[in-house]
């Protein structure tokens, strides 16, 4: 039987839209909440305890407004916060971004060989590498941080020369020779709006693990038939801590269609 709560989903940031998306996407019928914790961010460059503390006041946020699932939709928050905020609130699930990004690039790489593209907080955590060898032992995993992907997806330049000089200033050392990854997985929640960008500059045959998509796709496992029904149409709505002008301008570009700053409720942690 469907249940009828909604989806919480949250994010240090805007970058999390991302994942809000592929949620909405996918399961078109689920209420989703979304909060972005704006007047904190960035959760990269803090302590671990931080980070912990900050996602578990996110989290209580969302929880209070009654919903089914949790999402972190934060890389950091993700790698440190997962196990926390699943022990402290269960029986809600939380699903965070890191480990089905890690499935998901484990079933599409025929060489056990992945790359990973992240912040310099997520690359420095090592939160990719583990959860993929932790599944894979004999995988090969490297990594390189692409910082400046997250300002030009912030300014929309999704597919601008500039945006494709940095793909290939960052890519080309990771594919050069032949003996390159196979899979490039997406370990920031602002790189998918790059996809086209960081796609034309990768060789032939090389696989795209998106976590946005992933992660979306285990929300659907997770629900199974507390999913809800087909023909529903389900609501949106936006929670920040800070800038809502800057929320509204930013976030659309990540969620693909306009958001209403009047519409962006502001609260506190």
């Amino acid at each position: 039987m469907s249940d009828p709560r909604p989806i919480g989903v949250f994010d240090s940031g805007v970058g999390g839209i991302t994942v809000l998306r592929a949620i909405h996407d996918l399961l078109p019928g689920e209420d989703l909440i979304y909060l972005g914790d704006t007047a904190r961010l960035p959760y990269g460059t803090k302590s671990a305890e931080t980070v912990v503390r900050y996602a578990t006041q996110a989290a209580n946020a969302l929880i209070a407004r009654d919903i089914k699932l949790l999402v972190i939709a934060c890389n950091t928050a993700s790698a440190v916060g997962t196990p926390v905020l699943a022990e402290k609130f269960a029986p809600v699930p939380v699903i965070g971004v890191v480990e089905p990004g890690a499935e998901a690039a484990i079933a599409a790489s025929s060489g056990r060989h992945i790359a990973v593209i992240a912040t310099e907080g997520t690359v420095r955590g090592g939160a990719y590498p583990r959860a993929i060898q932790a599944r894979a032992p004999d995988a090969a995993v490297v990594q390189t941080p692409a910082t400046v992907f997250v300002a030009l997806a912030e300014e929309g330049w999704t597919d601008t020369a500039p945006t494709r000089e940095a793909a290939r200033a960052y890519l080309a050392p990771l594919f050069a020779g032949t003996n390159h990854p196979d899979t490039l997985v997406l370990g920031c929640t602002h790189f998918p709006v790059l996809t086209d960008a960081i796609r034309a500059e990768l060789p032939d045959g090389v696989t795209l693990v998106d976590s946005a998509t992933t992660t979306a796709q285990a929300v659907a496992r997770v629900l199974g038939d507390q999913a809800a029904p087909e023909g529903r149409d389900g609501t949106v709505r936006f929670l920040a801590t800070d800038g809502p002008e800057r929320f509204a301008r930013v976030g659309q570009i990540f969620f693909g269609q306009p958001i209403n700053e009047a519409e962006i409720e502001i609260i506190d942690l």
